[in-house]
């Protein structure tokens, strides 16, 4: 607030002045800003009304006409007006031929230093998952379009996986005072109560989930029951939730015991299908076993077996394991493309490895900082997956316009032909933000470029109220504003794990996890 304005209300300067004072003080209540380094965010009071003018000015007098909106916050990108600024704002509401003021208020932008970024990106991101949260269930919708219409007439569908990842982005906020301690028990309350009612199979949620009935949303014809990976997912965020609370007050407590239920009535044995060595995807009330898609070899799914192992009421054999995701050790490989080793045989890509995904869905909670097995060191084995797919953006042999080292990363997203999973041999010149950014803890300052490029040199393309959207293609000028909660989770959580290992710490604490990894044969090092 003008050190002028509480000069005048604190000493006043009649009557007059002290109306000029309050109605002051009121518009700049209206009126919210939050300057960062090369944006503006506005935030103003709902007037009912359809319309809204922003306008600026850089002296206080002289205002520009900078968007016309319907709604009421606004991210205004200031690269045109320099940096390092002090702005003023003001926003009117339309009305017909008429304009009446909503509120007007000052602020600065401010040249941020690596760490500040950060703090922006991982606020940013985690608010899709508080804000843009589904309101009856509390969990993250599976997408969140910004420029469009939902396909599949999907808003209020929820995702299994998308929440447990999202759920450790919450975690960081409490721990970062974006929100409280309280307000995320609140809110941690709401999807484990959600997750008890809703549709479950043998103790497994489905993929997708309707937020306002808790009943399940097919994600395709024979697709309409268990499933066992995205359910391992979720669980890897429900137990970092129980770490964090269970020995807090009575209350916390009792959430810790309901989300430890939840736990043990999961029948990992289950999807063994009596016994065999190997765990099956899905499950259907409809058609039983009819995919029959069985985990094997190096993917994304490797929590699923340390969960299925850790268990303490329906584990599962060593065997399963070995026999099964570690295909009885010809999971082994030995190839170093561009230089850089790749212990696993990835499914589907052997010669430079998979979709980015696969180092970061399994590892927000499970940490891979000297993780050992049989078969690789995981660490190792993510940092140099991360490496090697970084390179082939690098080295560019398709010629995709923007490309480079400031802008690397194949994973899958949204795309110009669809949802794909992007990667070294399925490259069509999209690149996905969360493939570098969920990387960070592998490649902290080759993500840092990416970080900077884009918000920097494509702003508003490609920044947006829930952080950085899913995908881009410089080559086909495509820039979509939509999201996705599998994308957008792991970036905060992976980011936090960087910075301060909350989310790698709170699950690993859980005593389950250690003799599940005890069971199967990992040894740890010293980090």
């Amino acid at each position: 607030m003008k050190k002028s304005i509480n000069n005048i209300c604190i000493y006043g300067l009649g009557l007059l002045a002290m109306f000029s004072c309050e109605r002051e003080k009121r518009d700049q209540e209206n009126l919210h800003a939050q300057g960062y380094d090369r944006h503006v965010e506005l935030h103003w009071e709902n007037t009912s009304d359809d319309v809204y003018r922003i306008l600026v000015g850089t002296n206080g007098k002289d205002y520009t006409l900078r968007a016309t909106v319907e709604d009421t916050m606004y991210m205004d990108f200031v690269g045109d007006l320099g940096t390092d600024l002090e702005l003023y704002y003001k926003v009117e509401s339309v009305k017909g031929d008429d304009t009446e003021p909503v509120g007007e208020t000052q602020v600065r932008t401010r040249v941020m230093n690596e760490e500040e970024l950060l703090d922006m990106v991982q606020y940013y991101t985690f608010r899709y998952f508080w804000h843009g949260a589904e309101p009856v269930s509390g969990m993250a919708p599976e997408r969140i379009h910004i420029d469009g219409e939902y396909p599949q007439d999907d808003a209020d569908v929820v995702t299994t996986g998308g929440t447990g990842f999202g759920i450790y982005g919450i975690l960081a906020g409490i721990e970062r005072g974006w929100v409280t301690k309280d307000q995320g028990l609140a809110r941690f309350e709401k999807i484990t109560d959600f997750l008890a009612k809703a549709d479950r199979f043998n103790g497994i949620w489905p993929h997708w989930i309707y937020g306002k009935t808790g009943r399940v949303k097919p994600f395709s014809k024979d697709d309409d029951g268990a499933d066992l990976v995205e359910s391992a997912f979720l669980m890897q965020g429900l137990l970092a939730v129980r770490e964090y609370y269970k020995n807090g007050n009575e209350r916390e407590q009792a959430l810790a015991d309901r989300i430890d239920r939840l736990w043990q009535e999961m029948e990992w044995d289950w999807h063994t299908r009596e016994g065999r060595d190997v765990l099956y995807w899905h499950w259907s009330p409809n058609y039983e076993w009819q995919k029959d898609f069985a985990i094997r070899g190096y993917d994304e799914c490797m929590i699923t077996y340390i969960l299925a192992a850790s268990s303490p009421t329906h584990g599962v054999p060593a065997d399963v394991f070995h026999k099964g995701w570690a295909r009885d050790g010809d999971i082994r490989n030995d190839i170093e493309p561009y230089g850089y080793k790749l212990a696993l045989k990835h499914n589907g890509s052997p010669e430079y490895g998979g979709p980015l995904f696969w180092a970061h869905y399994s590892y927000i909670g499970l940490d891979p900082r000297g993780l050992k097995d049989d078969y690789a060191d995981y660490w190792e084995h993510n940092r140099n997956h991360t490496l090697i797919n970084r390179e082939w953006c690098v080295r560019n042999e398709g010629g995709f316009k923007g490309y480079g080292e400031d802008l690397w990363g194949l994973t899958a997203s949204y795309s110009t032909v669809g949802y794909s999973a992007h990667k070294p041999g399925n490259d069509i010149g999209v690149i996905s933000p969360t493939a570098a950014l969920s990387s960070y803890p592998y490649t902290p300052k080759e993500s840092m470029e990416v970080i900077k490029n884009l918000y920097y040199n494509y702003g508003e393309k490609v920044f947006g109220k829930y952080g950085f959207y899913d995908a881009l293609s410089p080559e086909e000028d495509w820039y979509p504003q939509r999201y996705l909660a599998i994308d957008q989770g792991p970036i905060v959580a992976m980011i936090e794990n960087h910075r301060t290992g909350l989310g790698w710490k709170l699950f690993m604490d859980a005593p389950e996890i250690s003799e599940g990894l005890n069971k199967l044969g990992f040894t740890r090092s010293d980090k």
